[in-house]
């Protein structure tokens, strides 16, 4: 199923996991000028580098399926309250996005034709086929160029806010895979955590936010290494959670 604002890949299944990655495409429609240099659309700032590939590669595990956005975070970023400045950036990493700087018209109407589809789609979905976990995937760059002397080496971190009961399990098995492994790093789920804590833990659906860093995934090796192993472990996860 695809839609402007997002596409479902997969069959979903009742009591599967859902992976929900709200920075999963760097498409900008034809009638948007952010007023950029289009390389930038391949870095960071635009997408979420390899998750799109690691969530359709999971979604085609039994039991899985997969909720992408389908307009890059520059156009309109659905992890953010509705509120939030960010939602629709002016700037990112050092940036200027001119064609974003909108009028009150402007702003309702990207919000309208994208935000808002988006979150209704995915509250549709989870009510439709309740789900035993959803997986909340995200990557980081290795360096902010607005920020390089800040080091970040974990290769994935595990996001949370109040829900930590997916969290507290799934931190043991990612150590135990051998890799550097962050708590509430890069950065906090307590303050960044929109969707999540919007379709999970306002509805009490648990969750695993998940981050990895994009160098560990910016090939499809990698891809198929993430997508192997999480799917493993989401399937523990969900598990223990349940029992």
């Amino acid at each position: 199923m695809s839609d402007e604002a997002f596409r479902l890949v997969g069959s979903p299944r009742f009591g599967g996991i859902l992976v929900v990655a709200d920075h999963a495409s760097n498409r900008v429609p034809e009638d948007i000028d952010l007023g950029i240099d289009p390389a930038l659309l391949s870095q960071h700032i635009a997408v979420d580098i390899g998750v799109r590939e690691v969530a359709e590669r999971l979604a085609e595990r039994p039991g899985f399926a997969a909720f992408l956005c389908n307009v890059s975070r520059l156009v309109c970023d659905c992890n953010r309250d509705e509120g939030a400045p960010a939602i629709i950036p002016i700037a990112s990493d050092g940036h200027a996005i001119p064609g974003n700087e909108l009028d009150h018209e402007g702003h309702e109407a990207r919000l309208d034709r994208f935000f808002r589809p988006y979150h209704a789609g995915l509250a549709d979905q989870l009510d439709a086929m309740p789900v035993s976990l959803i997986l909340s995937l995200h990557s980081f760059t290795p360096q902010l160029a607005s920020d390089p002397a800040q080091q970040r080496p974990w290769q994935v971190g595990v996001l949370y806010n109040e829900d930590d009961r997916a969290a507290r399990v799934a931190l043991p098995l990612l150590e135990a895979e051998g890799l550097v492994v962050g708590d509430q790093q890069p950065y906090s789920g307590k303050l960044l955590n929109a969707t999540m804590n919007r379709h999970a833990e306002a509805e009490g659906r648990p969750y695993l936010g998940i981050e990895i860093r994009q160098d560990e995934i910016g090939d499809s090796a990698g891809q198929a290494e993430w997508a192997e192993r999480l799917g493993r472990i989401c399937n523990q996860v969900a598990i223990a959670i349940g029992e």
